[in-house]
């Protein structure tokens, strides 16, 4: 962070904000990097960078921009294609749909048209007053809109971290969330009520610990550091994600980079830059433009993982490859590994270190040929 680390100054403006691009945080990497190489008195120290969703991202782009740095690059649920018009903007919610319509099909059904009951319900007289007690929210603030944002975001963060095993990636989860959100949902003691189910389902993800009393809708905290994010979605990070389409668990809508793009006006007094991702690091073809430039990355997606629809799914040459897992959730190959992990997962792993060793082995290779 620019002006002496002091966040305060950094994020005051839109001027002083301009400097939270990934084109910077790559500079930011390969000047630290080549620094402690020197300081460490390892010149001839290969590295090898990893990275996580956006960090994914950065880790295959710095492998692209910085050869000299870093000798190769393991990219996972790194969505490098989810950019411009290379990746539909339906995909994101069709897999989250999917994630939850293959636990169960009345688990899909019933989120599915609880949107329009909460709008219903809310618009009748002391409706909004029933939503508060259904779902136990806070005697502060309630509308029908941050109630929808709210399960929305249940929805999509368990999908995401849908991982096999118990986690505290982005709140207190157990095991394979999202089927346990279903269980709850078709728990037979709820009967025909959806707010109950709902409100059971959405604990899952926002009570797992059971120490919440009530939920807060006007909680403008950021306990994951997304603040700075949001001023990436406005500028540059512009991936439309929020399409649905008839069978979408979501309510059906369309992407509109206009409203992205008025509502970044209105917050930050910017205009984004759709196209500059694409024309700064590539996406379109990507095949086709890597198979003759680049090599060393690995693409890591799990197919539960809404990103993985903007990743990369297939091969593009001998070094540069996709490892895909099928029962994989967001970045599920770089959490700590648990004597629970199932077969699948620990299979991947050491895929990986095995390509990465192969990587070590030649830079060494060419690093002295007669050893």
């Amino acid at each position: 962070m620019p002006f002496g680390g002091n966040k305060e100054v950094a994020y005051s403006n839109s001027s002083t904000l301009g400097y939270l691009t990934s084109t910077q945080a790559l500079a930011d990497y390969a000047t630290l990097i080549t620094d402690l190489k020197k300081n460490l008195s390892a010149a001839d120290s290969p590295v090898v960078v990893f990275g996580g969703s956006y960090g994914g991202m950065l880790a295959a782009w710095f492998r692209l921009k910085y050869p000299h740095v870093a000798i190769g690059a393991l990219a996972s649920s790194s969505p490098i294609l989810n950019f411009e018009n290379i990746t539909s903007p339906y995909s994101f919610n069709n897999i989250i749909t999917q994630d939850f319509r293959g636990e169960s099909e009345d688990c899909y059904r019933v989120i599915k048209r609880s949107w329009q009951e909460i709008e219903d319900t809310a618009s009748q007289p002391r409706g909004l007053d029933l939503l508060r007690k259904s779902f136990k929210i806070c005697n502060n603030y309630i509308s029908a809109s941050s109630l929808y944002n709210w399960l929305y975001t249940a929805w999509v963060y368990t999908a995401m971290t849908d991982y096999p095993t118990p986690s505290n990636f982005l709140s207190p989860m157990p095991a394979y969330p999202v089927k346990e959100m279903c269980k709850a949902i078709d728990d037979p003691k709820t009967g025909n009520n959806t707010f109950a189910k709902l409100y059971g389902a959405a604990s899952v993800y926002y009570n797992y610990s059971g120490t919440a009393t009530c939920f807060d809708l006007d909680d403008d905290s950021d306990p994951h550091g997304l603040g700075g994010w949001s001023w990436q979605a406005c500028t540059e990070m512009i991936m439309p994600t929020s399409g649905n389409n008839e069978d979408s668990i979501f309510a059906a809508s369309t992407w509109s980079y206009d409203d992205r793009a008025a509502s970044c006006e209105a917050y930050f007094g910017v205009e984004p830059r759709p196209s500059w991702i694409t024309t700064e690091f590539g996406g379109h073809d990507i095949k086709r433009v890597l198979k003759r430039f680049g090599s060393n990355i690995i693409f890591f997606n799990g197919l539960r993982d809404p990103w993985s629809g903007g990743g990369v799914l297939e091969n593009i040459s001998s070094s540069i490859v996709a490892i895909v897992a099928e029962q994989g959730a967001h970045h599920v190959d770089l959490r700590f590994a648990t004597s629970e992990d199932p077969k699948w997962l620990r299979d991947v792993r050491k895929r990986e270190v095995n390509i990465i060793a192969e990587w070590l082995s030649e830079y060494y290779d060419d690093l002295d040929p007669a050893h």
